[in-house]
């Protein structure tokens, strides 16, 4: 007679348990809105509720979303940060940093000290902070070369920054480079600037990962199968590209002119030396 190999459960006082995330916090710029992901009804969805529906049931997890359109990181300290402190989240995600890329008067010291006092107040009441580290965005938004170093030289800066700030934290940071099918086509919106529907649950996967990773349970991972938005048309695309992306690039690229400039000349110095 052959004995039965019985195997033993674990003790209860053993396995630690995940932890339930009881309020979930989303900050940043035009990207948490939600843009890219637009809703049948009107309005934006994005990462962020994506995100909530993996945590459990709604009903059971507060929710607040204080990003807004063009934010940048000084914005997110003056104007977002006191927001979110007053909801005392168990989670907060912080993506924000790209505008500042674009814009003249970028300043890296700056752009840290924005972000180190974010990050403090945040884990100050008790937050587990996750932010990203950003892709290379030339491979995705077409620009003349000098425009495309001048923004391949300014996010291998805020990356630095990004860098320094986990490291000094130890917060969890998503990198978006490195995200599977991260520069897909499918991946990005008709702007090539903000996710699409499936760039928003890449995000969404991604976060919930990291909290995974935390301790947080999250019950329902974020699928990759569209649901619940809104279906995008060539028509769109053609509208997008004549009256939002003309004149955005327009307006950036005349603001990052000087320095593409700067980068050309060293460029040019470079080879003749």
């Amino acid at each position: 007679m052959t004995a039965e190999i019985i195997t033993p459960l674990p003790d209860p006082a053993s396995v630690e348990l995940s932890r339930a995330v009881r309020s979930l916090v989303v900050l940043g710029d035009s990207t948490p809105v939600g843009i890219g992901d637009p809703l049948p009804g009107g309005g934006w969805r994005g990462f962020g509720p994506l995100l909530l529906d993996s945590l459990g049931e709604r009903d059971s997890v507060r929710y607040a979303n204080v990003s807004f359109p063009g934010a940048r990181m000084a914005c997110v300290r003056d104007r977002q940060l006191a927001v979110a402190l007053r909801f005392r989240p168990d989670v907060a995600v912080l993506v924000v940093g790209m505008n500042d890329t674009l814009r003249s008067d970028f300043d890296a010291a700056g752009l840290d000290a924005d972000y180190d006092a974010v990050v403090t107040g945040l884990r100050a009441v008790g937050a587990t902070v996750l932010t990203v580290r950003f892709h290379d965005h030339s491979q995705v938004f077409w620009l003349p070369g000098s425009l495309r170093r001048a923004l391949r030289d300014r996010i291998g800066e805020l990356n630095a920054v990004t860098d320094a700030i986990t490291a000094r934290h130890r917060i969890g940071c998503l990198d978006l480079h490195e995200l599977p099918g991260g520069y897909d086509r499918a991946t990005w919106s008709v702007d090539r600037l903000h996710p699409s529907e499936l760039g928003h649950r890449l995000l969404a996967r991604g976060f919930g990962e990291l909290l995974t990773d935390a301790g947080f349970a999250v019950p329902r991972p974020v699928g990759m199968a569209r649901a619940g938005g809104r279906e995008i048309s060539a028509a769109h695309h053609l509208l997008w590209l004549l009256f939002k992306g003309l004149p955005w690039l327009w307006r950036r690229g005349r603001d990052l002119v000087p320095y593409a400039a700067s980068i050309a000349w060293r460029d040019r110095r470079r080879c003749r030396d």
